[in-house]
């Protein structure tokens, strides 16, 4: 088992190209929340030339919907969500900057070929854990869209959020590798 790799952002080319596929990564600093209609208005904006809510380049965008904050508390439970459905925007939004995504389940191949082509990497954080994972996140403020409520754009500060390489900047895919694995021990 390798060591746990401690990586900050923005992200940038010379650290993404030290993690690979199966990797335990926690990351600390700013992160940006967006679920399908954020995506759906950050790649209009984009096409249509408008600066964005927060900056792209090196960011990384967590595909969460946070429950509301309890008394005292700077978040509710923030669990990824199903990352298929960001596929169709993610295309656009690496080729303006975007480093990193954290979510959850498989990319599609074309995806994985872009997260490649623009030196990015895809994290998986753990489905079922979302309280756990509330408690890295140290603030978190609303930067755009908040007519979306749980939806609208958030910038959270985390530390040491737990992260798994899923897809590296080289094409690796942690989830093909696994069942790899699996049909040859089988």
């Amino acid at each position: 088992m390798s060591a746990i790799k401690h990586i900050t952002t923005p992200l940038t080319e010379q650290v993404i190209k030290t993690l690979h596929t199966g990797d335990t990564v926690e990351l600390t600093g700013a992160v940006y929340t967006a679920r399908d209609l954020a995506h759906k208005r950050l790649v209009e904006s984009l096409r249509q030339g408008e600066v964005l809510p927060f900056n792209l380049n090196g960011a990384v965008i967590y595909y969460v919907g946070p429950s509301p904050a309890k008394p005292g508390k700077v978040i509710g439970s923030c669990g990824p969500t199903t990352s298929y459905r960001m596929d169709a925007y993610t295309p656009t939004l690496l080729a303006a900057g975007l480093k990193g995504m954290i979510g959850k389940g498989n990319r599609s191949p074309e995806v994985i070929e872009v997260i490649k082509k623009h030196c990015a990497v895809y994290f998986a954080a753990v489905g079922g854990a979302a309280a756990l994972l509330a408690q890295r996140v140290r603030s978190a403020r609303v930067i755009a869209y908040s007519e979306l409520g749980p939806e609208a754009v958030q910038e959270l500060v985390v530390e040491n959020l737990p992260l798994i390489v899923v897809n590296d900047c080289y094409g690796a895919d942690l989830y093909q590798e696994g069942v790899r694995r699996y049909k040859k021990e089988g």
